[in-house]
């Protein structure tokens, strides 16, 4: 039987000591000990899984630490924490004080740069490289590993642009599996995989035309090979772009025959692959299905309806029309501000575009929400999935600035609302013709109605739009909550007993606001208690007290929500608790009024 040589690894510096011939049995070993670890504590898996040779090699060949590596996206870095003096801590991953789920600079001198979002390893690694080259240190190795579906993002081409006319020392290695999270698209992936193939486009490179050194495609799972061709690598100066071809989920059939589903798969049988499903039976939909499947019922009646997600078709549950009505569903891929174009330039010529979008991946099309969709006043229908605190992925992917970020820009309406109902009717309200843009904005998980049934289809109210609705009268204390997060508000009410002198609004209109209910809220109450899943600076408390100054209210105003700093990974529950939204810390609080 043969010595466990990964439990004798605690860093590089140790795997660099062993000869080639035992790099194999590493590979097996940390193969096995992610699944081992993923199949309890649940996780990324496919993607780590396809990379564990390549994550070897680099470890092996380069000097890291004092080489700088950057892993794109960060869901393939499991091996390289391990590897890295994590494998004893690895069982805490993405758990509440545990190790974070992507590389981040505060846990490890080895994680060179954080990362979550796609795209930024091109750019990050050829900053170093200049200002390595600045510094005067010329031997320093500088590598970005690239997905595929995370090249064609634009800012990968921006850094690809620009470090080929430099000099930097930098190699990018494209990890090429023809997939993300869903499979890649576009005319970049049908080019890669005829050069995979050894079609002509091998010869006509569009690397090569970029100025950089190009070799490739070689396997990604032959360990010799690999570490042969980065020793070659590393004696050549300037930009340099390696095209490796890996099988996501190598090495545990299910994970490779099922590429999708095994990305992040949940609890499953470490030795035989199978999902450990959990029964869905009377649960509430997710709200991601709501969505999919209530745009797919309004795109069979209105022939203008066009849904657009940037690689998020599986994530999103766009996929429900893209199956159905093709034409109508794009799938642009990791390219959030091309969605957002796109979708104002559709938008132009009378279409009903919904945009979906993750929250968090807003961000990145900042520019293009307020220049080409609100500035012109076009009525983009954006939703914003995983909108709030959305859990274990932690800081890289809450959806907590989104209120802040889209309140202060002019001609938006933003919506949140507090159960899949509510979301199916805005979605129903938006197609019948808005004046404005609007942001629809909801959480990852389930709604609250167990009933809940596409034979509900058909049944959809319109919206008023910006009007406030009181769920339950009070005397003395009116608590505002938008979202979601406002069923947290109505447990604790009910577990306080429902005190008479508690009243409960639902805010779903964040802008515009309802000044109406607002003026009769603080002409009534003498305490007001706003609630949100997202940063109280500039938040819905902010509106609130926007509100109360301008019209020379003074009364008590206490703002619950995230506050002003990054909130880390955990459950969500845990995650609220820290926030003191939960129904536990609302109960306390509801106590005291």
């Amino acid at each position: 039987m043969k010595s466990n040589l990964l439990s004798s690894i605690l860093n590089p510096a140790d795997l660099r000591l062993l000869s080639e011939g035992q790099l194999p049995q590493i590979a097996q070993e940390l193969r096995q000990f992610i699944i081992d670890v993923v199949s309890v504590k649940e996780g990324h898996l496919g993607a780590s899984l396809g990379v564990i040779e390549l994550t070897i090699a680099l470890h092996y060949v380069f000097n890291t630490p004092e080489d700088l590596l950057v892993w794109d996206v960060g869901h393939q870095a499991y091996g390289h924490k391990i590897l890295t003096e994590r494998r004893e801590n690895f069982h805490t991953n993405r758990q509440i004080g545990g190790l974070s789920g992507f590389p981040k600079r505060s846990e490890s001198i080895y994680d060179t740069f954080g990362v979550g979002h796609s795209s930024t390893s091109i750019s990050a690694a050829l900053g170093m490289a200049i200002a390595s080259k600045l510094k005067g240190d010329f031997n320093k190795q500088h590598i970005a590993v690239i997905g595929d579906a995370s090249i064609a993002s634009g800012m990968a081409f921006e850094g690809l642009n620009h470090a080929g006319v430099t000099d930097a020392n930098i190699l990018v290695i494209l990890n090429d599996n023809a997939i993300g999270i869903d499979p890649s698209v576009g005319a970049l992936k049908k080019y890669l995989t005829a050069v995979k193939n050894g079609k002509n486009p091998k010869q006509n490179n569009i690397i090569k035309s970029l100025n950089f050194d190009y070799s490739g495609p070689i396997d990604g799972h032959d360990l010799p090979t690999l570490i042969k061709e980065l020793n070659r690598l590393k004696k050549i100066k300037g930009p340099k772009f390696l095209h490796i071809v890996t099988t996501k989920g190598k090495g545990l059939q299910q994970a490779e025959d099922n590429q999708v589903k095994y990305h992040a798969p949940g609890k499953f049988d470490a030795s035989t692959g199978e999902i450990h499903l959990k029964s869905e039976e009377n649960l509430p939909p997710k709200y991601q299905d709501v969505f999919g499947l209530t745009i797919l019922d309004l795109a069979r009646k209105n022939e203008k309806i066009i849904g657009i997600t940037p690689a998020m078709p599986s994530g999103s549950s766009l996929k429900f029309m893209m199956d159905e009505i093709p034409e109508r569903a794009f799938d642009v891929g990791i390219a959030e501000q091309h969605a957002v174009t796109l979708a104002a330039g559709m938008t132009t010529q009378g279409m009903v575009v919904y945009c979906n979008i993750y929250s968090t991946f807003l961000q990145r099309a900042y520019d293009q929400v307020i220049h080409d969709v609100a500035l012109q006043n076009l009525p983009v229908i954006f939703c914003l999935d995983r909108a709030g605190l959305v859990g274990e992925d932690g800081a890289t992917h809450h959806g907590v600035f989104d209120i802040a970020y889209l309140r202060l820009i002019p001609n938006m309406i933003i919506y949140a609302p507090i159960n899949e109902i509510a979301l199916q009717n805005i979605l129903y309200t938006a197609q019948l013709g808005l004046n404005h843009p609007i942001a629809i904005r909801y959480p990852r998980g389930r709604g609250v109605f167990p009933s809940w049934e596409v034979a509900n289809f058909g049944q959809y109210e319109n919206i008023k739009i910006g009007e406030g609705i009181c769920l339950k009268s009070g005397t003395q204390t009116a608590v505002l909550s938008t979202g979601a997060i406002g069923n947290n508000v109505i447990s604790a009410i009910n577990e306080c007993g429902s005190p008479k002198t508690i009243a409960h609004y639902d805010f779903p209109f964040i802008k515009p606001l309802d000044n109406n209910l607002l003026h009769y809220i603080f002409t009534t109450f003498k305490t007001i208690i706003t609630i949100e899943d997202g940063v109280v600076n500039g938040g819905f408390g902010s509106s609130i007290l926007e509100f109360a100054a301008a019209n020379n209210f003074t009364n008590k105003v206490i703002i619950l929500g995230v506050p002003d700093v990054f909130i880390e990974h955990g459950t969500v529950l845990e995650l609220q608790q820290l926030c003191k939204i939960d129904v536990k810390s609302l109960v306390n609080l509801f106590s005291n009024h």
